[in-house]
């Protein structure tokens, strides 16, 4: 996502060199390919053309200072702009409230809402360590009610059972009247969407919205839809005291305007952003990370947050002492940090968080995540003193071990061959050689080469 927008912009602000400041020549032509990168990524029109009006008169007349460029001078006034025009801060969630604090899920039908509250769910007890209380108020569609049941299971919080046979507004109630009498601290309710919006579906959610009085209404909007997404969240803002926008699906292949126009429409901040199908998948929503990222400069404060937050550090210390003091890297480590990559979203999710410079450097690495999980296959059907000893697998263990993972040998031998190029690494590692470590990084782990 978004990956045509960074080039473009990339792309456009190399062209301007060998200037000393930016004048209104010089940045015309800019401004002018700006502009069609913008439109080609879906950015709603009149968010188009503000943005470009404030980008030129933040550049007229900008001396450009120092060692740097026209083209650096001019990528800091665009990030700021886009940061401007996203919101320029993370809006957190409001939870002041007399509990439980009641939060309203609404949008249309197949943008992700359920999946996205057991996700904030998720979320909220474990970043926020809340009591949550899940609910379905969807009544049409078939197994909406099931799916949140699973979902709450699954990540192991409390669900308030709901029946077709009822009516939305009694759930809403009698799961209030539930969340303060088992004193959650938030409740979660999961409405319904629709294929399209309409009166009945308008008002049913307006009544909900009265008889429960929610903190927080957050509108949950497929990034994937473009500029429908816009005119959606503009209707149910017209429709509800909205608080927030969640942007779901925004690692699929959307072209990112939703991303860049609907805070600017509607005028309520985008919070959260699914970035997964994962239940870990929903992030809080950094405008100036999304802007750093667009320009090709990544987003490693968010990198470093999934490495804190999913990285076992007390593994990854032992791991550590266990190099230096020289006891080598096996199987069973390299089995490690497979889990805890996947665990962060997998290669593709980190290198997405690449500056653009680190990304172009391994642009030639393929990257499939499907191997990972058959890399942990294949180890889960070695012994313990073959994962601790790899030098003794031979031909009738690499047989063995194929026959028991469900693949060939040369899935073994490749397993094998990546392994050793990660000891080496890891070797180097341990006695200083970064330079040389960083060298060796391509076809070093699974789903690599």
């Amino acid at each position: 996502m978004l990956d045509n927008l960074t080039q473009r912009l990339s792309g456009v602000i190399k062209n301007l060199r060998g200037q000393a400041r930016l004048t209104e020549n010089n940045i015309q032509d800019t401004l002018r390919e700006v502009r069609l990168a913008l439109l080609e990524a879906d950015v709603a029109l009149p968010v188009v053309k503000e943005f470009t009006v404030q980008v030129k008169q933040a550049a007229l007349g900008q001396e450009v200072m120092g060692s740097l460029t026209p083209g650096q001078a001019l990528v800091g006034i665009v990030h700021r702009e886009l940061t401007r025009l996203m919101g320029e801060h993370n809006d957190t969630l409001n939870l002041s409230a007399v509990p439980p604090a009641v939060i309203l899920m609404a949008g249309l039908q197949g943008a992700g809402k359920t999946t996205t509250s057991g996700k904030l769910a998720k979320l909220l007890r474990e970043q926020f360590k809340k009591k949550v209380l899940l609910v379905s108020c969807d009544i049409y569609r078939p197994a909406a009610i099931e799916q949140l049941r699973l979902l709450a299971a699954q990540i192991d919080t409390d669900f308030f059972p709901s029946d077709i046979s009822q009516k939305p507004h009694d759930i809403a109630l009698a799961a209030l009247d539930y969340a303060r009498h088992h004193h959650h601290d938030v409740l979660l309710v999961d409405t319904a969407g629709r294929l399209a919006i309409d009166a009945a579906m308008m008002q049913e959610i307006q009544q909900l919205h009265a008889a429960l009085n929610p903190i927080e209404t957050l509108f949950v909007v497929d990034a994937m839809t473009g500029q429908d997404a816009v005119n959606t969240a503009k209707a149910f803002g017209d429709a509800l005291p909205l608080t927030g926008i969640i942007l779901t699906k925004l690692d699929g292949d959307a072209r990112g305007g939703a991303a860049l126009s609907v805070r600017q429409i509607t005028g309520k901040p985008i919070k959260f952003v699914g970035v997964s199908e994962k239940l870990n998948g929903l992030q809080a929503f950094h405008p100036e990370r999304m802007a750093s990222r667009v320009l090709g400069m990544g987003d490693v404060l968010s990198l470093i947050e999934d490495v804190q937050r999913d990285v076992n550090l007390a593994d990854a210390e032992k791991l550590a002492k266990k190099i230096q003091g020289g006891k080598g890297f096996d199987l069973n480590d390299f089995k490690t940090q497979i889990a805890q990559m996947r665990k962060m979203g997998g290669m593709s999710s980190m290198m997405d968080k690449l500056p653009a410079q680190l990304s172009q450097a391994a642009a030639n690495v393929k990257v499939d995540e499907r191997t990972m999980g058959r890399t942990e296959g294949i180890i889960n059907s070695m012994t313990p003193h073959e994962r601790a000893h790899p030098e003794i697998i031979k031909a009738s263990r690499k047989r063995r071990i194929a026959a028991g993972a469900g693949v060939q040998v040369m899935h073994v031998n490749q397993l094998l061959n990546q392994f050793e190029q990660m000891q080496k690494m890891m070797k180097m590692f341990s006695k200083g050689g970064m330079g040389k470590m960083m060298q060796s990084m391509k076809g070093l782990l699974p789903g690599m080469r």
